[in-house]
């Protein structure tokens, strides 16, 4: 079992333990040498980060650690996640590794590595670094340590690398000539809201480039203000912008730019459920929607199930995250995926969801259909939905607690084809989460407070 590498890298407060120097020196010396078992000699390593103050010196060590081991590196300085995906896939290196901690607070930071085939790591190479890792900690006055706390973490040369402002320019033209090929946005008013992350210079100059008029906020970095009341996690502060400018449609980002929102021309916020609900009705019409399929995750609204039916589309459901998203997009070859965060995978395009990718595909959609966001949302209802959070001294399986596995099937009895009960135990903290969408809001907060309290009494911390 891993138990530093979740479904997304690592993460934690950097500074702290995984995300202090010494451990990611030893990240990127570990990862060059499992490479050169995997490759050869001189594994070809490329890495970017967010804006957090704490990336420059975490990319730093990791490079660091990662020469000592006989790797070449090469950094594209602050550059978004599928950015760094991309330039793995097509330079092509051996790994890419990105320092961000996404949607979090400037505090924390992370490390993701990719494949060149822009998958994430392997789960048996994680295993090994993490093998490495606590092998490390457990070593005092060895060489390997001295090397480590040796390592010139200072990041000027990265900084000052104009090789990384070249393969920013890369990653930019992919998306402009391959990804927006043939898209005009001439006529349009886009509000951008970067976050003041990955995507502060490329997102504007992305649709400049294409002709919009862009207004661009959350696009003045200082290391702290990251996803601070900006961006995909208050998506609201964009809607009064969108209306305020006239502007045809308003983007938010996350700090890595792995996922986007969207707010129409009237106000209206358009998640990644809506957003699929969108381009699964373009892709299906040109013939594009492999095997009638789209693929989501549990927390997607039964609304978009309700009107994908409505289109004889089938929505398949996997567990919360990215990676079981894209497992299950390329187990069944469909060819299009995502989640209600607005995370949305076109395998096709990019193993890696973009949120620059997903702009430039809803952009086209609109442009194609002569058609504004509002109206190409129309058939998706989003139902009413409740989410109880209970706190418990264990994890039992609910089907093994009887109270709790009687009044799960009681619940879905009454709810019926009308609605829908997800229980679920939270990963990182001792919760069960009760979630119920339903048709009637006062229904739905009755029957997941009645579950709530069942329990609470069975399983509730004492």
């Amino acid at each position: 079992m891993k138990r530093l590498f979740g479904t997304d890298g690592m993460r934690g407060a950097a500074g702290s333990f995984p995300l202090d120097a010494d451990t990611i020196w030893t990240t990127g010396h570990s990862l060059a040498r499992h490479l050169t078992a995997q490759t050869g000699p001189a594994p070809r390593i490329v890495t970017g980060r967010d804006t957090r103050e704490s990336g420059a010196w975490l990319e730093a060590a990791l490079i660091a650690g990662a020469r000592a081991a006989g790797a070449l590196c090469e950094s594209a300085g602050v550059i978004t996640t599928p950015g760094v995906a991309f330039l793995t896939r097509t330079l092509p290196a051996d790994a890419g590794v990105v320092i961000s901690a996404s949607h979090n607070p400037f505090q924390d930071n992370g490390i993701k590595i990719f494949a060149p085939t822009g998958r994430k790591l392997d789960d048996t190479t994680e295993r090994l670094i993490e093998a490495d890792i606590y092998a490390a900690r457990e070593r005092t006055d060895t060489h390997e340590v001295a090397q480590r706390h040796n390592a010139p973490f200072q990041s000027d040369e990265i900084e000052a690398d104009a090789h990384a402002v070249a393969l920013r320019a890369r990653y930019l033209d992919y998306l402009v000539n391959e990804i927006g090929a043939g898209l005009r946005l001439d006529d349009l008013i886009l509000v951008m809201d970067c976050a003041h992350g990955a995507a502060f210079e490329l997102a504007p100059a992305l649709c400049a480039r294409l002709g919009a008029q862009v207004v661009a906020v959350g696009i003045t970095p200082d290391g702290r203000n990251i996803n601070r009341e900006c961006g995909s996690l208050y998506v609201e502060r964009l809607r009064e912008r969108v209306v305020a400018a006239g502007a045809h449609l308003g983007v938010a980002f996350d700090g890595d730019a792995d996922r986007a929102l969207f707010v129409d021309a009237r106000g209206t916020v358009v998640d990644g459920d809506a957003t699929l609900w969108v381009m699964a009705q373009q892709m299906s019409a040109r013939g594009e929607l492999k095997n009638n399929l789209v693929v989501a995750t549990v927390m997607s609204n039964i609304g978009l199930e309700s009107a994908l039916k409505s289109r004889g589309i089938e929505l398949r459901r996997t567990d919360v995250g990215d990676k079981y998203v894209l497992e299950e997009l390329l187990r069944t070859g469909a060819s299009l995926g995502g989640e209600q965060s607005g995370h949305i995978i076109f395998p096709r395009l990019s193993l890696a969801g973009d949120g620059l990718v997903t702009t430039l595909c809803l952009l086209r959609a609109m442009r194609e259909s002569s058609r504004h966001l509002h109206e190409l949302t129309a058939g998706f209802t989003r139902y009413p939905q409740v989410l109880v959070n209970v706190r418990v001294g264990e994890k039992r399986p609910f089907a093994d607690v009887p109270e709790i596995a009687r009044a799960v099937r009681a619940t879905e009895k009454e709810l019926g084809d009308r609605g829908r009960l997800l229980l679920r135990y939270s990963g990182t903290e001792p919760l069960a989460r009760v979630m119920i969408e339903g048709q009637r809001q006062d229904e739905i907060e009755r029957l997941a407070q009645a579950l709530a309290r069942i329990i609470q009494t069975a399983l509730g911390a004492k």
